[in-house]
Formats: C-alpha cells, structure tokens, sequence
C-alpha cells in the first residue's frame, strides 16, 4: 500500500467503507425479512427468492461470513488510515487522536447505521440482490466458516444453548389478525372485514348469533285450523318451527311451499299436516359456531334449535346466520320497519327492540358494545341497572347513550339510541 500513491489509498478506503455498508445492509434485511413472503416468491419461481430462502436456511453459515466480512473490513480501515497519517504527518500524537475519531465516526454512520437502517426499511428490495453475491462469498468462505463456528458452537455447547431446533414459523390467529389489520390499502375493506370475521368466529358460539326464543316465528300445531292457514299465507318463511301447546314441545319443521302446494292436491288436515314435519335438529347450547357449521355440512340440515342444558328452547340458527356473521346481512324476508331497523335518522338517533342482539346491533349501526355477557340489548341494560325501569331511563353503556321508552313486568321493549359524538365514533372503531 506504501507504492500507492495517496488518492488512491484514500480511494481504497472508502471502497471499504461501501463493503463494509454492504454486509451491514445485508444482514439487517435478511433477519427482516419477511419468510412467508420470501416463500411465496420462491414457489413463483424467482431466482433471487430461493437463494435467499437457501442462505436463511443456513442462518449460523451466512451471519458467519457476513459479521467476518464486516469485521475484517472495520479492522483494516483503521490500520489504512493510521498508516497514511503516519506517512504523512508523522508520530503526531493529536492527528492520530483526529484521525482514529475521523475514522470510527466514518464506520459507525456510513457502515453500519445509515446501512442498517436502509436494510431494516427496505428488507426484500436489499435482500433479495444481497443473496446473489453472499452465495458464491459463502462457498469461497466455507473452510474459515467451518472454522470460526467451530469456536463458536462449542461456547454455545458449553452454555446449554441448542442451535439444532429450527425457530417456530408458525402464525397464531392474534398475529395473522395483526397482519391483516396492517394491510391497509393492499387488500380492499371489504375482503379485510371477512377476515377479521372470520378470526371472531373463533371465540363465539351458537348463542350468540341465534334469533333468540321471543323472536322465533313458530306455528302452533294444537291452533285452529283457519288461523294455521292464514299463518302459513302469510309467513315470511320458508320453513317454521312447529310445536303443540309450548314451545319447548317441538314438534319439526314444517316446509312451507310444500305445504301450500299440498293444498291445492288436497285438503289439508292435521295428519297430513303432521306428515309433512321433518325432524327437528337440536344443538346444545353454547356449541361454538365453528363446530356447528361443520354439523350444518355433515347433517345436510338448515334449521337447528337451540336447547339448554334442560331441554328448553333457547332460540333457532341457520347457516345464513353464520354466514352474515363474515360477510354481514345480506338477504331477509322481513320487511324492515322504519321505525326499528332503518338506522340513524336526521337528529342521530335510532329506535330498536329491547330483544335485538347486540351483535347485530353492532354490525348494523357500527357500535362496540360488549358481546361477552348479555346477548340482546335488554340483557345488556338490565345488568346495567340491576333492576327493570317503570319509566323512562337513560344509560350510557360504552360510549352509547341509551334511553329506555317502553317496559313491562318482565322486559325492556323499546329503547331510543343516540349516536356517540364523532371522537367516540372514531374511537371505536
């Protein structure tokens, strides 16, 4: 080095800076990068993606040659530049000092923080090129690896540290939740809500996407025959629920456009009503939804009813409900009333039945209130007060002012929402 002259040592130098830069770079966005996209573009067939994935599968090998490339390359920068202040100034003690601090503030910004921040920001676009020259490095270098590693797994040995398990690659629901959050403007809102549907199924069961027991359209087999007819003509259902005398007392289902059309072939009687009932399907309550969307495949059934742990009739669920709980309503018979299903009016506020549930009361007017107790807005706001209110009361659940308008002996009826103020709204969402 002494023969060159002194702009191309100086040339040199930061030559070395740049490969010192570059293995600094290039560990950082190997660790950062993301293996499930790394896997995807190597089952497209990109060239630089298998590399990358064959190095990281060797991670003791290539963090060897890139901390003994880096390592070697810091150590000879100093030794260059004391040599040239040495040549040229002299034994002077302050230059050295100078140059010495020169030198590392050189290495430390421009061969390690500046590279290592690039690397951690841009992970896949440093990668991926990096992998093409640490390959042939990592050939060229395996005697030395060998060697240093050889060091090192015995320190590691000694330590009780195993080396052989491969790090868990496995993704649990909460972290694949995250990642779907984080998507932003990759992937449209929609599709994204699926998702996160999709993970809630999770931890919900069958109670809390049934239509409770109040709200169940059934037939009473033991009713006058006039009034079974005028029912079954007017029934917003295909298939009813019938029972005789109580509810609790199912009888099956009844197949509605079956019935109508036997009809017109016959009179209709209550054998012949009775023939026309199909099984009925019990499920147990607090079956999780999962699990009863399997049983709805498997059954080939459409209709399940809900039972406690006493038999009673707890309510009724299709596999639509399950359904509009990933993609939301989509498709009813029942003529929405203005007054109880239509949404927020003009003054920001919406009149709903006591006995609506709170999962669809949260989907339909995009609130958050509590699902981990009470199942309908009733349950909710009596728990809340502890009591049923003779006359109007105000309760403010959650962020939700709620006020009660009509109740009797044994529930709350009808209940006026007040949309949250726009902070809240955003908070909630």
């Amino acid at each position: 080095m002494d023969n060159l002259p002194l702009w191309a040592q100086i040339c040199a130098i930061f030559l070395l800076l740049i490969l010192s830069g570059f293995f600094s770079i290039s560990e950082t966005s190997m660790m950062a990068l993301n293996r499930h996209r790394l896997k995807f573009l190597a089952s497209q067939g990109s060239l630089r993606a298998r590399t990358t994935q064959r190095l990281l599968g060797k991670t003791d090998q290539l963090l060897s040659v890139i901390l003994i490339g880096n390592n070697l390359i810091n150590t000879i920068i100093p030794v260059l530049t004391t040599s040239i202040a040495l040549r040229t100034f002299g034994h002077n003690n302050l230059v050295l000092s100078i140059t010495t601090g020169v030198i590392a503030f050189l290495i430390i910004v421009f061969a390690e923080i500046a590279p290592k921040i690039v690397g951690a920001t841009y992970p896949e676009k440093v990668a991926l090129p990096a992998s093409l020259v640490l390959a042939p490095l990592m050939r060229i270098g395996r005697p030395l690896i060998w060697f240093v590693n050889l060091f090192a797994n015995a320190i590691l040995a000694a330590l009780h540290i195993n080396t052989k398990n491969k790090r868990d690659q496995r993704i649990s629901p909460e972290e694949l939740r995250t990642i779907v959050l984080e998507t932003g403007s990759f992937m449209p809102t929609k599709h994204r809500s699926i998702l996160l549907n999709l993970f809630d199924l999770e931890n919900i069961t069958v109670d809390d996407v049934m239509i409770p027991r109040r709200r169940i359209e059934a037939l009473d087999f033991d009713a006058p025959f006039e009034q079974i007819l005028h029912q079954l003509e007017t029934c917003y259902h295909n298939k009813l629920v019938v029972y005789q005398g109580d509810i609790d007392r199912v009888l099956g289902i009844l197949h509605v456009r079956k019935t109508l059309s036997a009809l017109h072939n016959q009179e209709l009687e209550r054998d012949t009503l009775r023939e026309l009932l199909a099984e009925p399907y019990f499920v147990p309550a607090g079956t999780p939804v999962f699990q009863q969307l399997q049983y709805f495949q498997e059954s080939g059934h459409r209709i399940a009813i809900v039972v406690d742990e006493y038999g009673e009739l707890q309510g009724l669920m299709t596999p639509e409900d399950i359904i509009e709980e990933l993609i939301g309503e989509f498709t009813t018979t029942i003529p929405r009333g203005a007054g109880s299903r239509g949404g927020w009016d003009d003054n920001g506020e919406c009149i709903v039945a006591g006995s609506m549930p709170l999962r669809e009361l949260n989907r339909w007017l995009h609130l958050t209130l509590p699902t981990d107790g009470p199942k309908t807005l009733n349950g909710l706001i009596l728990e809340t007060l502890e009591d049923i209110p003779d006359g109007d009361v105000s309760v403010r659940i959650a962020d939700v002012t709620f006020e009660v308008m009509r109740s009797d002996d044994q529930a709350i009826r009808t209940v006026k929402i007040f949309r949250p103020s726009a902070p809240a709204k955003r908070a909630l969402r």
